[in-house]
């Protein structure tokens, strides 16, 4: 079964990271290349050039000192596709560049980030994989990985691909997500549901 860690792009995060409106308007160009990749045969291809050129997409980023967002605020648009063209040429498939100066010359480059997001659910949709979240206070062990990834199977009917955090403060037990769906079986959790039973029952004898 696939793994990853936290720092692995998690689309079932996407909305979190990005605006709704932009995610609408990458979805767009995200098909397009997807279609295009599709037919060309280099689905992966381009996705490897995205991590190459983006890195984590799901990285918020609204600053300038961000290379591609310092495109598109300092530079005009016409330069902006001379600089891409001189950049890239060569370094990437034709149809990557393509899809880049499509971008340009709509003046969306800066929602590259986004576009890969859906670019990789695209992905994940076509080879039926979902992408799991598991929270743990410890590593998992190689009999934990597989009973977490049979039950999501079994529920979802996908292939479960594992992003893995190590988080000491949920005591034990394990916090799964699966885009917006939690199933929060950590220490932690029942703690704290534990707490609040007992603060309940408190106020209710106080009231009596």
């Amino acid at each position: 079964m696939p793994k990853g860690t936290a720092a692995d792009l998690d689309p079932t995060q996407a909305a979190s990271v990005f605006d709704i409106d932009v995610l609408r308007v990458a979805r767009v160009y995200a098909e397009a290349l997807f279609d295009a990749a599709d037919k060309a045969g280099k689905i992966d291809a381009m996705w490897d050039t995205f991590v190459a050129l983006v890195g984590r997409p799901l990285r918020r980023t609204e600053s300038a000192t961000d290379p591609m967002v310092a495109l598109v605020v300092n530079v005009p648009r016409a330069q902006r596709e001379t600089i891409v063209r001189k950049a890239l040429t060569g370094r990437v498939d034709d149809l990557f560049l393509n899809f880049l100066l499509v971008l340009n010359h709509h003046d969306r480059l800066a929602i590259v980030r986004a576009v890969a997001s859906v670019y990789r659910e695209l992905m994940d949709e076509r080879a039926r994989r979902v992408r799991v979240q598991v929270t743990s206070a410890v590593p998992l062990t190689d009999g934990e990985r597989d009973e977490v990834g049979k039950m999501v199977e079994r529920r979802f009917d996908l292939s479960p691909v594992l992003l893995e955090t190590v988080d000491p403060a949920v005591l034990g037990g394990l916090r799964i997500q699966v885009g917006d769906q939690v199933i929060d079986a950590t220490v932690r959790s029942r703690l704290d549901a534990l707490k609040d039973q007992l603060l309940t029952r408190g106020s209710h004898a106080l009231r009596r």
